[in-house]
C-alpha cells in the first residue's frame, strides 16, 4: 500500500476504515483452522491463536456482536459469517476509536493503521497512557509511531525475544508491530 498518497490529514471524525485497511486486517489475523463441510462449504473453527490468548474464530474475532465471548465449543462459522463478524466488530471499534481522538487529524492510512491496532489490542489498551493515542492527542505523530513498538507483549511474554517465537509463540505480535511502525513512519513527512 502506498502510504504517501494522502497529502492532507483529515479530522478523525470524517474517516472510515478503507477496504485496503480491512483487507490488511483479515490478512494479519488469518483464518484460523478451517474445514470443508459435507456440502462443500468451508467453515472456520474456534481456536486459541497463541498460548495465553483467548478463543478466537474467523478473522481474529474474540466475541460476537452481542458481546458474547467466543468459546472453543462454539459451532464453526462460514467464510461469509467470518467476514461479516469481523466487519461488524471493526465498525464498533472504529466508533469508539473516533470518540477517543477529539480534534485529531490523521491521514487515511494512519487511521487504518491505528484502527488495526485497536482491533488487535482493544480499546481499553488504546486508552491507556503511553499508547500511540497519548501522542496523537498532542500532535506528535512520530512519537505515536514509535509508541507502537512498546506494544509487543502477549500473555506476559516479550514477543520481540526469539525464545518466544516457537510453536504457540508470539512472533507474529512483534512482526505485526514492526510492520505497523514501518508503515507509520513511512507516512511521516
Amino acid at each position: 500500500m502506498d502510504t504517501r498518497q494522502n497529502l492532507l490529514r483529515v479530522a478523525v471524525a470524517a474517516l472510515t476504515l478503507s477496504a485496503a485497511g480491512f483487507a490488511g486486517w483479515k490478512q494479519s489475523e488469518g483464518d484460523g483452522p478451517t474445514s470443508v463441510r459435507a456440502d462443500g462449504v468451508q467453515v472456520h473453527h474456534p481456536y486459541i491463536p497463541t498460548r495465553g490468548d483467548v478463543p478466537t474464530i474467523g478473522h481474529g474475532s474474540t466475541r460476537y456482536e452481542d458481546g458474547t465471548p467466543v468459546r472453543l465449543s462454539d459451532a464453526p462459522i462460514t467464510r461469509q459469517r467470518a467476514e461479516q463478524l469481523a466487519r461488524n466488530l471493526n465498525r464498533a471499534e472504529e466508533a469508539r476509536f473516533k470518540a477517543s481522538l477529539p480534534g485529531v487529524l490523521l491521514y487515511p492510512g494512519e487511521f487504518d493503521l491505528y484502527v488495526d491496532f485497536v482491533g488487535q489490542y482493544g480499546i481499553g489498551n488504546w486508552l491507556k497512557p503511553r499508547s500511540p493515542r497519548t501522542w496523537l492527542l498532542v500532535g506528535d505523530y512520530v512519537r505515536a509511531c514509535h509508541a507502537l513498538l512498546e506494544w509487543r507483549f502477549q500473555a506476559g511474554r516479550d514477543c520481540k525475544l526469539p525464545q518466544n517465537w516457537g510453536p504457540q509463540g508470539c512472533r507474529g505480535v512483534w512482526t505485526r508491530q514492526q510492520k505497523r511502525h514501518s508503515d507509520c513512519m513511512g507516512m511521516q513527512t
